[in-house]
């Protein structure tokens, strides 16, 4: 990787045509890479080809830390993340990651797209780290191997995998469940060999992984509704010209209305493999879940007090 990376820190500029490369760990069939190909192809239309996105998926530059170090020091230009693994590098983005935040998709994106959204994606400029927009990646829900989740009591004693973000391990502890931070190229083996009884996450993660393979139950608690971020580093930013971020921005905003689309075709179509391959969805109440995390929200507001009227803004929009 180290060479790949020397070599793309060496070719930004092609006959006076800049080139941004971009890296994620997602797989080519998922619904955010699609959107980043809109990006792709709206910037090249809009810059007549003069600044063009070379895309680097399925984790070819490295995890998702790994890239936005990459960006931090302009080895790397662009980068999707989850705004949970961004958190550790900006921390208003912990806000994004409190369970059952938003009240519906219409509520989430308002949000997003909004004035406090669009705060929190400048506030990474600080770290060398500038949002451009956000994606839609679903809200995360529990699955199982043996034991199907109906009430937060389901999860008594149970080792859920989540993401090495502190929010997502308290919201399974306040639960009642073990949370297990493990990565995730490792998971499949985990469940299968039952060192984790299940994870969290959205429909397409769960079908794109195979994880419907060995994990035969789904409960669509949809405890948080943490997005994906586009992101460029500040590095590669500010060697554009005012016309050309312009045209980056613009694409970005255009991308992200595309890639809501595919999110929703290809949340319908995973549930539908789900079910085909004999797993149970379950649709339990979720107010039962959201009552358990409580305590999450308000061990957040005590360890970062500076946030609190931004969660409380949200949460009355």
């Amino acid at each position: 990787m180290a060479m790949l990376v020397l070599g793309l820190s060496s070719c930004k500029k092609q006959g006076g045509t800049k080139v941004l490369y971009l890296g994620h760990s997602l797989p080519q069939s998922h619904p955010v890479h699609k959107g980043i190909l809109e990006f792709q192809r709206v910037l090249d239309e809009k810059s007549g080809g003069t600044v063009q996105i070379k895309v680097f998926p399925d984790a070819q530059l490295g995890s998702e830390r790994e890239v936005l170090e990459l960006l931090q020091i302009g080895s790397l230009a662009a980068t999707k993340v989850s705004a949970a693994t961004l958190s550790n590098f900006v921390p208003e983005y912990h806000i994004l990651g409190i369970p059952y935040l938003f009240r519906s998709k219409e509520h989430q994106f308002s949000v997003l797209e909004g004035e406090i959204g669009k705060s929190i994606l400048e506030k990474g400029s600080k770290f060398w780290l500038r949002g451009l927009c956000y994606y839609d990646a679903g809200s995360r829900s529990f699955y199982t191997s043996e034991k199907a989740i109906r009430t937060p009591e389901d999860l008594k004693s149970l080792k859920i995998r989540v993401m090495n973000n502190q929010m997502a391990i308290n919201m399974v502890n306040s639960m009642g469940g073990s949370a297990t931070p493990l990565s995730y190229s490792e998971l499949y083996t985990a469940i299968q060999q039952g060192v984790v009884d299940g994870a969290e996450n959205n429909p397409p993660s769960f079908v794109s992984s195979n994880h419907y393979e060995i994990s035969k139950y789904y409960t669509l608690d949809q405890h948080s509704s943490v997005p994906d971020v586009l992101v460029i580093g500040t590095k590669f930013w500010e060697q554009l010209t005012a016309q050309e971020k312009v045209w980056v921005q613009d694409a970005a905003n255009e991308s992200s209305q595309a890639q809501k689309v595919f999110w929703n075709e290809s949340v319908e179509e995973s549930i539908r493999v789900a079910k085909e391959h004999g797993v149970e969805v379950i649709i339990p109440e979720k107010s039962l879940f959201a009552e358990k995390s409580k305590s999450v929200v308000e061990g957040f507001v005590k360890e970062y007090p500076a946030f609190a009227p931004i969660v409380n803004q949200i949460k009355n929009q």
